[in-house]
């Protein structure tokens, strides 16, 4: 007879408390740990993990899977690297509450501040919603392959309460603020992990206007932090330039002391003139202070992915280059080795909406070739600047010729953040600060130019067993951040350690063997839209509640993820 509905065998288990892996078997039953140690008992299935790692599932607190889980079952990227749990409505901007009149500027502002091509989204969304609780009791219907959070989004719920007057970004009125309060406390009550909004001048629409919440003023976010307040729980997440800083940092301080609601901001060197250690020592002083405040921060750089599948490449704006942008890849390869274009190319300024970027790959110096496995810690000898170099030859045309190299599949990489200094040192110090959490990983967005939801994974094998520059971070320490902390962060007790009584969300782990593949382009989404996938190799089996969804890397049938309320 069968005591348990799972049992792992063997595994070095590390539970996400932060203690030393230990040889054990973890079993499951109804979806959830029933124990862990030395098991007599037999499972209906077992899984043999001798030599395996054994982890709880890992909790991904930002994502902007919104849309995509709405037409699909699979949140992938993130499904590839172990993620059971995802939270999404991250920097303010998501599908609900909408006005049928307002669903194409939330296309347009979701298009250009998180890259998902508009007509994707309106092929892909159904749109069989109005209010958040809507929205939610939509996808509380729905099957997932990992279980999913949603927060309230400050852009949206502006436009649905002021209009185009919140989409101009005017100032709100007491009436605005008293209804926007109402709807956020509703959000919350139908099961919202919180509420999020962004002040950064980056995230724009695709027509370039600056997102909604960009100039709220206190009286409108005091709002929101009252609202949670009245729901006496939730979560805020918040972005930010932070270019006054003591005056925007003592506003969303007022929010957490306001609220009694724990905030996390997005962290990362090069995202604020102020810089992230003026930022991250405030954090820490409203800390001491009894504040739940965190720096939300990412394992690696986070840049921007180039070449001829993807949405930019070096050359884009350059209109010999631009012009071919239509082409299928063997005929733009055809034309763009044809001299005479290439010369033009090479010849022809960059245009000016393509400035910034351009100067970001610093002539090259800021600019890698990614292999496989991608080195997200490059030497500088490795540039393209360096390579030119050596060869003799102008970086352009270099960059150029790697462009077009292995049947133009060849992606480079330019880092925007968390590579000031050509190392990683800064994100060993993000990653271990007692006021930090993992996150940044934007799974589901910047589909063509960034593919972050792979930071999971290169947290394990660069910080825990592959790194070269620098000090390593040990495994016990790492796994906790991305589960037990992660899942605290959000306010989730149920998940996060492999204890009896919590969910059943686990990976078993080929270490050894662990490693994120190179991002590729694949064709997906609604209307055929592209996006970058990325995959990696390792992961043995992970679970959702029990089931298992993938295994080999391969995905089962198994649906067992839900909407959290």
């Amino acid at each position: 007879m069968h005591q348990y509905d799972l049992v792992i065998r063997g595994g070095n288990v590390l539970d996400g408390t932060g203690t030393p892996a230990a040889t054990a078997d973890v079993a499951v039953l109804a979806g959830k740990i029933a124990e862990v140690g030395r098991i007599e008992g037999r499972g209906k299935r077992e899984i043999d993990a001798h030599g395996a790692l054994v982890t709880p599932g890992f909790v991904d607190i930002h994502t902007h899977y919104d849309g995509q889980a709405t037409w699909s079952n699979r949140m992938s990227p993130s499904s590839h690297h172990g993620v059971t749990t995802v939270v999404m409505g991250n920097c303010g901007v998501g599908f609900a509450p909408v006005r049928p009149t307002d669903h194409d500027l939330l296309i347009e502002l979701m298009e250009g501040v998180e890259d998902i091509p508009g007509v994707a989204l309106h092929e892909g969304l159904p749109w069989a919603w109005e209010s958040f609780p809507d929205y939610m009791d939509y996808l509380g219907e729905r099957q997932f392959d990992m279980d999913l959070g949603a927060q309230v989004p400050h852009a949206a719920l502006r436009v649905y309460v002021m209009g185009q007057r919140g989409a101009d970004r005017l100032p709100a009125n007491a009436e605005d603020i008293s209804r926007m309060r109402e709807l956020t406390r509703q959000a919350i009550a139908a099961g919202a992990l919180g509420f999020t909004s962004s002040r950064t001048l980056n995230h724009r629409s695709s027509r370039g206007e600056p997102t909604p919440s960009l100039t709220a003023e206190a009286d409108e976010l005091m709002g929101f932090a009252g609202a949670l307040k009245d729901a006496g729980r939730g979560v805020m997440e918040m972005i930010s330039d932070f270019n006054e800083l003591d005056e925007e940092f003592s506003l969303l301080r007022r929010m957490v002391q306001h609220s009694g609601r724990p905030m996390s901001i997005s962290l990362a060197q090069g995202l604020s003139p102020n810089g992230w250690k003026k930022i991250l020592g405030r954090i820490e002083n409203a800390s001491t202070e009894g504040l739940v405040m965190r720096g939300q921060v990412a394992p690696r750089p986070i840049g921007v992915l180039l070449g001829l599948t993807t949405t930019l490449s070096p050359f884009t704006s350059r209109p010999s280059f631009t012009e071919l942008s239509k082409l299928e890849l063997p005929a733009q390869l055809a034309a763009l080795a044809e001299p005479e274009r290439r010369q033009r190319i090479l010849s022809e300024p960059v245009g000016g909406g393509f400035q910034r970027l351009f100067q970001i790959m610093d002539e090259g110096r800021k600019l890698w070739l990614l292999t496989d496995p991608p080195n997200y810690e490059p030497e500088p000898e490795d540039s393209m600047a360096a390579q030119a170099a050596r060869r003799g030859v102008p970086v352009w045309e270099h960059v150029y010729d790697q462009l077009l190299a292995n049947d133009g599949r060849n992606i480079l990489y330019t880092p925007f953040a968390n590579y000031a200094e050509n190392n990683l040192e800064c994100c060993r110090e993000m990653i271990l600060h007692q006021n930090t959490v993992m996150g940044l990983g934007d799974g589901g967005a910047h589909v063509g130019t960034i593919c972050d939801a792979s930071f999971i994974t290169t947290l394990f094998t660069h910080w825990g067993r592959d790194r070269v520059r620098g000090e390593r971070i040990d495994l016990p320490t790492l796994v906790k951040s991305q589960t037990h902390d992660t899942a605290r962060a959000v306010d989730l007790h149920d998940r996060g350690t492999l204890q009896p009584g919590m969910k059943a969300d686990i990976n078993v782990i080929d270490f050894d063997n662990l490693k994120v593949r190179l991002p590729e382009i694949v064709h997906d989404l609604p209307a055929g839209g592209a996006r970058l996938q990325q995959k990696a190799d390792g992961y043995l089996a992970t679970l959702v509640s029990g089931e298992v969804t993938y295994q080999g890397g391969e995905s089962t049938d198994a649906l067992p993820g839900r909407l959290i309320r």
